[in-house]
């Protein structure tokens, strides 16, 4: 019986002892051979995506070994070829390596070198294809209408039904978060999933703006207002009519300006510094913050009657310490994302590299980890592409979880990752995860895990 984790080896050679000889070496060491006779006979088998390896002879009658690996070449640039040279070709073999092959073997041969080379030919094609997945999943992402929150913890996914609902109803948000769990990209989330998605959305930093231009930046002015207003000025809430006003960090808006934002948040209309007229505004208002706005009320610090107007609806935002399993898919993300970006090459994270970012609290949340990810693919090759020098000097104690409960999460957290990447699928789960299929059954039953709930996307 076969192990469920091994790779295929498509053996082609017209010799039928060559054939033999290497499928039973191959099926000693894990693999599963598949023995062809012609170079023909191996194409029609070859199938997008295939997950193993094609050993070949050079010389046969056809089709032969250099114009197999061209047409390999053709189909998957990216599909591993070891070619097999006679004694002393050694012209053939650099001709072979010139063409795309990924090694070469000169008979005679012994059994440990080709199941080596296989070995690593497997581990670079598995790296391909996941690499390949990922940005097939990163595209497909890209086309979906709006933000969209990658993860698949169920704290991330209880955030997306919420924004989905809350963006067909006609109400004001507050989000509550720490700093860099993405506060923004929800918000905007909920824009483009409500009807107002199709009309602007205003983002503006409460924290970041002068406290002495605010107003004018919120509610704008008329000609003459003030020294310097030399012409009219459209403010942000009526630069934002019919669509959504962001309000970030608004526990850092000066307690004048928060009863003019009471106002308008009341009676749905704006007054230019200036002016007498009040402007009709269609307005949604999600406000941000940090901090708990009722204890800030409470210290006199935020105006209480703002604080019970936001508060119809509240959406909190989970740290990543609290979904520490979507890590490494998150990470893998903005990996893929910033490859795409830069046009460089990152490969996929080992489990060495896992195991760094699930030891690390992320006090700065989603944002630390997107930095990270880019550093790993501008910087990663400097550093052999090893997290934990990436992430040197800052302290990995793995929060307050006990060895056992770390040892789990990473487990799970594994597990969960490999069923996003290969969608589901049982059999390419056990080959990547190297597990047998009972085994796999069983760890997902001890966490929770289906694997039908990873064959098709989750739309928030």
């Amino acid at each position: 019986m076969h192990d469920p984790a091994a790779a295929p080896v498509l053996i082609v050679d017209d010799e039928p002892h060559l054939r033999i000889t290497a499928g039973q070496t191959l099926e000693l060491a894990g693999y599963l051979p598949e023995p062809h006779s012609s170079a023909e006979s191996a194409l029609e088998k070859l199938m997008p995506d295939f997950p193993g390896v094609i050993v070949s002879d050079i010389r046969m009658p056809g089709m032969d070994g250099m114009a197999l690996l061209k047409e390999v070449r053709l189909r998957d640039p990216d599909l591993p070829v070891i070619l097999i040279t006679g004694h002393g070709d050694i012209s053939t073999a650099v001709e072979a390596m010139r063409e795309g092959a990924w090694d070469f073997l000169e008979k005679p041969f012994a059994g440990e070198r080709l199941v080596e080379m296989v070995r690593r030919g497997v581990d670079k094609r598995r790296l391909s294809l996941e690499n390949r997945r990922l940005k097939a999943e990163l595209e497909a992402q890209q086309a979906a209408p709006g933000p969209r929150l990658v993860g698949r913890t169920l704290a991330i996914q209880r955030l997306a039904s919420m924004i989905q609902r809350i963006g067909q109803v006609q109400t004001d948000v507050l989000l509550f978060g720490e700093t860099g769990t993405g506060k923004d990209l929800v918000a905007r989330a909920i824009h483009e999933r409500s009807p107002r998605g199709g009309h602007p959305f205003v983002a503006i930093n409460c924290g970041a703006v002068p406290e002495s231009i605010i107003e004018s930046e919120l509610f704008g002015h008329e000609k003459g207002a003030f020294t310097g207003a030399v012409e009219r000025r459209i403010g942000k809430f009526e630069h934002a009519n019919g669509g959504t006003v962001f309000l970030d960090e608004i526990e850092s808006m000066p307690l004048a300006l928060q009863v003019k934002l009471l106002r308008v948040l009341q009676e749905r209309c704006v007054e230019r510094l200036g002016a007498n007229e009040p402007v009709p505004l269609d307005i949604r208002v999600i406000a941000a913050t940090k901090v708990d706005l009722k204890v800030a009320a409470e210290e006199g610090h935020f105006r209480e009657d703002l604080y019970y107007r936001l508060n119809v609806v509240t959406l909190p935002i989970p740290p990543l310490r609290d979904r520490r399993e979507d890590i490494p898919l998150l990470f893998q993300h903005f990996a893929v994302v910033a490859a795409n970006r830069s046009g460089l090459e990152a490969p996929p994270l080992d489990t060495r590299g896992i195991s760094a970012l699930m030891a690390h609290d992320w006090p700065g949340n989603v944002r630390e980890l997107r930095n990270l990810a880019e550093r790993y693919v501008l910087l990663g090759s400097a550093f052999d592409y090893r997290l934990d020098d990436l992430l040197e000097g800052v302290e990995t104690t793995g929060a307050d979880l006990a060895l056992p409960q770390q040892v789990e999460l990473f487990e799970k957290s594994l597990i969960s990752q490999s069923l996003a990447s290969h969608r589901g699928r049982i059999n390419e789960v056990c080959e990547h995860l190297g597990l047998p299929r009972k085994t796999l059954y069983d760890k997902l039953k001890k966490y929770g895990l289906k694997a039908e709930d990873y064959r098709h996307k989750v739309k928030p």
